[in-house]
């Protein structure tokens, strides 16, 4: 059952955090963190996301603050680091931010760039991280399949560790699948489970060799868990560019998992400026640790006036959403 919402309103605080890097098309990530009885929650859909997708992430939100999440196997998370569609010059810099890790998550595939930018930007991670560094790249489903198997044909040389989401729909993600098997390098599914109605069709289909899943879109630790058991396939956890609170949910889905064979997209915290809480890498790894948001951190990086309020209203719509389900 749904708690009150003004249980839900009489804690809401609502963040703004300053990033590095113009990432995902925003220069700062907003969210409405709320506590409940098992601890702090964040709720923070894209803004473009309409009520109902976005009331699937209060549901995840709810269930972190007020139910008991599944019994952890791990006490640190193994996670990668997330380098954004930047000039090759920078890649470096964004590296050194996340201690310790030995695995690159690079995006490419970005509108007004090129193929030859995004070789440019996965060979400077090479070089930075060395022979032994594991590189995936994520496309978020903007190439089409001729263009998803050029760029893996061009990518090839730095021995890739799997192409995330390289294009938009689960027969565009089989056709290429089969197309670069030989190959052997394989094919993740984001966008196809978290943004789908039907999250197990990539796995019914032969659609990809493992999956990205993310506890805010899924509803939760415990609806993600059940999609892994049904899809049958290994599966890195990753975040949505939350704040620590929400990568404490990722970190709880993450923990509780009973295989986990991939460093995690959990190490996000890196990219902004400042945070609510320390959740930051240290040798490659973050704690499953349930995150408490530092007092000052919600003062210092609380949102504008204008922008409390459309989250407030926000809460308000989707909770709406949520009761009637």
């Amino acid at each position: 059952m749904l708690p009150a919402l003004a249980d839900l309103l009489g804690s809401a605080r609502v963040v703004s955090l300053p990033m590095h890097t113009r990432f995902r098309g925003v220069d700062t990530r907003e969210a409405l963190l709320f506590e409940g009885p098992e601890g702090w929650a964040e709720f923070s859909p894209f803004v473009e996301y309409d009520d109902a997708e976005a009331a699937t992430w209060l549901a995840a939100a709810v269930d972190f603050a007020w139910n008991t999440q599944p019994t952890p196997l791990r006490e640190r998370i193994g996670v990668n680091a997330t380098i954004p569609a930047i000039d090759a010059a920078a890649v470096a810099g964004v590296l050194a931010r996340f201690a310790g890790c030995r695995t690159a998550k690079v995006k490419v595939a970005e509108p007004g760039q090129t193929l030859a930018d995004d070789v440019a930007r996965v060979r400077a991670v090479r070089e930075a991280m060395g022979p032994e560094g594991r590189i995936r790249v994520d496309a978020n489903g903007l190439w089409n399949v001729d263009e998803a198997e050029h760029a893996v044909h061009a990518l090839n040389e730095f021995d890739l560790e799997y192409v995330e989401q390289p294009c938009a729909t689960v027969p565009e993600l089989a056709e290429l699948r089969a197309r670069v098997k030989y190959m052997g390098i394989p094919v993740a599914a984001d966008e196809s489970i978290r943004k789908s109605s039907d999250p197990l069709a990539v796995a019914r289909e032969k659609a990809a060799d493992l999956l990205v899943i993310k506890a805010q879109p899924l509803g939760g630790v415990t609806h993600a868990l059940q999609i892994v058991t049904a899809a049958g396939l290994p599966v890195v956890v990753s975040s949505a560019l939350d704040t620590a609170v929400g990568l404490s949910q990722g970190a709880a889905l993450a923990a509780a998992l009973p295989r986990l064979d991939y460093d995690c997209g959990l190490g996000t915290s890196s990219l902004f400026l400042d945070d609510v809480a320390e959740l930051r890498p240290e040798d490659g790894s973050i704690s499953a640790a349930r995150v408490i948001p530092d007092g000052a951190a919600l003062t210092r990086l609380a949102a504008a006036d204008d922008r409390r309020d459309w989250w407030l209203e926000r809460l308000e719509r989707c909770y709406a959403v949520l009761d009637a389900r």
